[in-house]
Parts: C-alpha cells; sequence; structure tokens
C-alpha cells in the first residue's frame, strides 16, 4: 500500500454499500432500468441549481412534455418551482465527472457551476458546447412516493445530428455501450 497513509486502504466495492440482505427491492429495480443521463438546471430565487436526473420520459404531443421524478429536497427543485423553468441536457460519456458533480458524488470546489464553463440560456444554465438540449417550463407537480413528479412543457428543443456517446446510468454505474 505504498504512498498511502497507515490504515488506508482501497476497495473494489463500495464501503458503505448495504449487505445484499438489507437492500431496498425497489431501489435495485429501479437501478437494473438502463436510463440516460441529463442535467436539469435552474435559476432560482438565490442562485442556479442543478441536479443529475435520469427518471424521466418525454411524451410526445402538441405540446410535448417531459416527466421527470425529482429530490424534493434538492436545491434544483426549490429553483424551479421558484422559476417554473429549466434547461435539461443530454449529458456524454465525457462528461461523467459533471454528472457526479452535480450528483453530489464528487467534490465541487467552488461549487458546481464552477467546475465546467457553462452558457446561460432562458431556462437555465447549459453545458458549454452542450448538443443536445431542452428549454421547459412546469405544468405540474405533485408528489409521489418519496419524489418530486413534474411535468414539463417542453418549450425550446436543440438536438444535433451525428452520432453521440450519451452517459448511461445502469445499477449504480456508467457502462460504455457499443
Amino acid at each position: 500500500m505504498r504512498g498511502y497513509p497507515p490504515g488506508v486502504t482501497i476497495h473494489d466495492t463500495h464501503p458503505f454499500a448495504d449487505p445484499p440482505s438489507a437492500r431496498d427491492a425497489v431501489r435495485a429495480f429501479r437501478g437494473r432500468l438502463a436510463s440516460g443521463v441529463t442535467l436539469w438546471t435552474s435559476v432560482g430565487e438565490r442562485r442556479p441549481a442543478g441536479l443529475t436526473v435520469s427518471s424521466l420520459m418525454v411524451a410526445h404531443g402538441v405540446p410535448p412534455r417531459i416527466l421527470a421524478l425529482l429530490d424534493p429536497l434538492s436545491d434544483l427543485c426549490e429553483a424551479l418551482l421558484a422559476s417554473q423553468a429549466a434547461a435539461v441536457s443530454v449529458l456524454h460519456r465525457d462528461q461523467l465527472r459533471l454528472a457526479e458533480i452535480f450528483a453530489g458524488q464528487a467534490p465541487a470546489p467552488g461549487g458546481p457551476f464552477r467546475q465546467a464553463a457553462f452558457d446561460d440560456t432562458a431556462w437555465g444554465p447549459v453545458p458549454a458546447g452542450a448538443t443536445t438540449w431542452a428549454g421547459v417550463r412546469v405544468e405540474d407537480s405533485r408528489q409521489v412516493g418519496w419524489s418530486l413528479l413534474v411535468t414539463c412543457v417542453l418549450e425550446e428543443l436543440f438536438a444535433a445530428d451525428g452520432v453521440e456517446d450519451p452517459l448511461v446510468h445502469h445499477r449504480g454505474r456508467y457502462p460504455k455501450l457499443g
């Protein structure tokens, strides 16, 4: 264990993970559904807020809508409910660190918005160079289980052509597709 202080070890498993007998079956089921990772950002009364979200769906129609399950205690929910608008960016594989920062899983000295360049939009900050993102307006919100279900009207959409390498979340990890 050269280079580490005495008593520090590196594990190949999460040291705080619940043992299999104590794991929540609903979380385990949800974790087996591979999902694209998005970054939701909004500017509330005080400052911008953001959160990575993979529990969402797009409902085609007139107008189209995005439905998402959000952590009701998150700074994002406070900002989103105050402003009624958000920017939803589809993250790419090379934005894994950004996803972890906004999920609260990686350090962000100076705050998460100082860890990358962002462009301001009418809906919220978007990572600079984002190729696929949407501007949404809240239509409805309600408590569902331990989450806040938000239904948003899709007001603006930017989707670049070409092959993308989306960031996907599956069983607590970010596997490479293809």
